[in-house]
């Protein structure tokens, strides 16, 4: 039997971008969150989970990861703490979790740190993140929301009292031994994290073989990009096709994250033919006397999905949005949703706050992970009371085609019958 791997993400999508990864390279995974392990009777080779702790202050979010580790974190079993590659939430504090669960069992812990993934365009260079190509701290993500002075990964873990070092570019490119080396001095000064340079696809396979094989005082910090190195790097058998039901109905997409790349793709989605627009106003979904309103949308929803039309719904939000709505807002596009959920034939969601909130109304405890449509675009089907193709993404991921392509692709699956 090969590696098992718990992966505990902040969020949804995050989780389901890493556990995608193995599951493209033939190995078990799936997506969880809250009492799903009960629920579904048992944890694959890697089980990813959603911990939801994106929003919570740095107090809260590790006192979660305690909780979370605590409950599914056995002997044996490989950790990858996955992080936002904008270094969104508090991935500062939630490694201090990781350095506590692993530390009474090992003594010294080293951390091996790569948020980079480029396939999106997130890279690594002097232990700082950029994003195609610039400073993170000059991005649109980093302007809208961020919890750290700098984008400098050794001064964001000192803010938990993290000690970290930077395994600069030449190092890592210098050879897997070359690395290795790198990585045992650190561990040898006690509690520490290596944070890795990284800018191409190479770069991170060469920080996998370099940590690999799993160590039981090794664990890994990173995004969706490393843990397709790992995976490559830890391969399992090929799975046969997952079928699916053949249907004439549409796919429901729920657009709920902010983020102007999934704005942008909305907008060239909804001129896709067969497929209706219905934009949401966010004063609708808050008001305390619009139920009738609420309900006659969602009867438009399920009408259109009958037909075999797929349909986009989009929260309409304009100038500067407040961000402390977003939770109210995802919840309640939650509930108007629920009565359509039984009338879908797939589900696609952006952002793992809607998603996560999507799922939870459906009656949804788990996803099996199956395959990616593009890079951080995961596709699974969903385990509970629901099973239908699900596709999640990150708000910020993308291309103006993005959503395109998960239409198309959730439609090739509803005519052939088979997910993968």
């Amino acid at each position: 039997m090969g590696t098992k791997w718990l992966i505990v993400a902040d969020d949804l999508t995050g989780a389901a971008d890493c556990a995608i990864a193995f599951a493209k390279e033939g190995v078990a995974a799936a997506v969880g969150w809250g009492d799903c392990a009960e629920d579904t009777g048992g944890l694959p080779p890697v089980f990813s989970y959603d911990a939801g702790s994106r929003g919570l202050s740095g107090r809260d979010a590790l006192t979660k990861h305690r909780a979370v580790l605590g409950k599914l974190h056995v002997e044996g079993t490989a950790l990858f703490k996955k992080i936002d590659s904008t270094l969104r939430g508090q991935p500062a504090a939630e490694t201090v979790a990781i350095f506590e669960a692993l530390r009474p069992r090992h003594g010294s812990v080293l951390g091996v740190m790569s948020p980079a993934f480029p396939a999106t365009g997130r890279t690594t260079r002097d232990g700082r993140v950029h994003v195609s190509g610039e400073p993170l701290e000059q991005t649109e993500v980093w302007q809208r929301e961020h919890s750290y002075p700098n984008a400098d990964l050794v001064e964001v873990l000192a803010t938990a009292g993290v000690v970290a070092e930077k395994v600069q570019l030449a190092t890592i490119r210098a050879g897997v031994e070359a690395l290795r080396a790198a990585l045992d001095g650190i561990a040898s000064k006690g509690d520490r994290v290596a944070v890795c340079d990284a800018e191409t696809e190479d770069d991170l396979a060469c920080i996998a073989a370099a940590g690999l094989p799993v160590r039981s005082n090794v664990f890994w910090i990173g995004s969706a990009g490393l843990a397709h190195a790992l995976a490559k790097a830890t391969k399992g058998e090929a799975v046969g096709p997952i079928p699916a039901p053949v249907t004439g109905r549409g796919a429901l997409v729920v657009v709920g994250s902010l983020a102007r790349a999934s704005r942008s793709a909305a907008r060239v989605l909804s001129a896709l033919p067969g497929l209706r627009s219905v934009p949401i106003e966010p004063e609708l979904l808050l008001s305390e006397t619009a139920g009738a309103d609420r309900a006659a949308l969602a009867g438009q929803v399920i009408t259109a999905l009958q037909a075999g039309e797929d349909v986009l719904v989009e929260i309409i939000v304009g100038g500067t949005p407040d961000l402390a709505l977003g939770p109210c807002l995802a919840e309640r596009l939650a509930d108007l949703l629920k009565p359509a959920a039984a009338y879908a034939s797939g589900l696609a969601a952006t952002g793992g706050e809607t998603a996560a909130a999507l799922l939870a109304r459906f009656g949804v405890n788990g996803i099996r992970l199956v395959d990616e449509v593009e890079p951080g675009v995961s596709l699974g089907l969903t385990l509970g009371d629901l099973s239908i193709p699900i596709v999640t993404k990150a708000g910020a991921f993308g291309s103006d085609n993005t959503l395109k392509h998960v239409v198309q692709r959730l439609r090739t699956i509803r005519q052939e019958g088979k997910l993968a």
